[in-house]
């Protein structure tokens, strides 16, 4: 369904309506150029949950998409300046009301997680996808983040060979803090219930 390097585990298919080329078929596309390609073979059995905001603590901008693109104006708010000439990018971005965005297709290597390590892994990049949720760091997400973050890694799951499901904080300890203490791992964990997919969220 991805073209050769990437394995996929027959078990996992979708229906082909729902995805077209690594590409959710109901989430609003956004194309990103920063993204890379993935290391020949490489197996994508993680997820990285993130959480985003920009200017932080608003929600409803078009900032996100800019800064995915490369489009955001560093002098539009003060907040920006430090995200100059950032190029970073994540597969989907969950709206506040559960509009779900993607950037880069399933099998594109994503610019989300950084220095990163997991369970004797580095550059997890290489080896998950990024799912970003519109919120502060630290701070509560909707009902509707919830619910759509799970039907999404259900989804995902029915293409690739998804095993665990990580918040960027435990792939870069002490580096980054997000999603963060606000995010209700709890509420996750039972909607994934039956899933198949492990919620490595470490005890606070």
């Amino acid at each position: 369904m991805f073209g050769s390097g990437m394995k996929v585990a027959r078990r996992h298919r979708a229906p082909t309506w729902r995805w077209n080329d690594g590409w959710h078929g109901l989430a609003r596309r956004v194309p990103s150029p920063n993204f890379g390609v993935r290391p020949a073979g490489a197996v994508i059995d993680l997820a990285v949950v993130h959480s985003i905001s920009l200017p932080p603590g608003r929600y409803g901008s078009d900032a996100i998409e800019r800064l995915f693109t490369n489009r955001l104006d560093p002098q539009a708010h003060a907040s920006f300046a430090g995200l100059a000439g950032l190029q970073v990018s994540a597969h989907f971005v969950i709206r506040r009301d559960g509009q779900l965005l993607q950037f880069v297709p399933l099998q594109g290597r994503a610019w989300h997680a950084g220095v990163s390590h997991w369970r004797g892994r580095d550059n997890c990049n290489d080896h998950s996808i990024g799912i970003e949720l519109e919120g502060l760091e630290g701070r509560t997400f909707s009902a509707v983040q919830y619910r759509r973050l799970a039907q999404l890694l259900r989804q995902v799951s029915r293409v690739l060979p998804l095993r665990e499901v990580v918040g960027h904080e435990h792939v870069a300890p002490g580096r980054k803090h997000d999603p963060g203490p606000g995010f209700d791992a709890a509420r996750l964990r039972r909607r994934l219930r039956g899933s198949g997919l492990a919620l490595a969220w470490p005890a606070r």
